[in-house]
């Protein structure tokens, strides 16, 4: 019995992050992190790519606490320890590639070219 509270608990918790991985993954604004930051839209240069990326950040979340649900059906200590881990360790990894996303995906310094290949004013991202 306590298999099944434990993965339906753990599916509750899943499930705002399969929704966000999901359904936000085309959205034409950027998936923002936890804190629904609306400066994202002037940041992110590439919101497609930003947003594809950030959906399986989210997707891979829900499966952990799916995991720590599954693991609730062999030993509830087992399923509490893996869903500590995916609350704690689990929070910083996804924040860390939050951070790395939104870094590629952001406006960078505009370098401006004068040559025969390009005119004057492109704007060109930095590799």
């Amino acid at each position: 019995m306590e298999g099944i509270i434990g993965f339906a608990s753990c599916l509750l918790c899943a499930l705002p992050f399969f929704i966000i991985g999901a359904f936000d993954k085309n959205s034409s604004t950027p998936i923002s992190f936890w804190s629904g930051d609306r400066s994202l839209k002037d940041r992110i240069e590439n919101v497609p790519e930003y947003n594809r990326r950030m959906s399986k950040v989210y997707l891979k979340w829900g499966m952990g606490f799916l995991a720590a649900g599954a693991c609730c059906f062999f030993s509830t200590v087992a399923g509490i320890a893996v869903l500590f881990a995916v609350c704690t360790a689990g929070t910083y990894i996804a924040y860390k590639c939050y951070s790395n996303i939104r870094e590629d995906c952001s406006y960078s310094e505009s370098l401006y070219v004068n040559d025969r290949n390009h005119t004057d004013g492109i704007k060109k991202r930095r590799s």
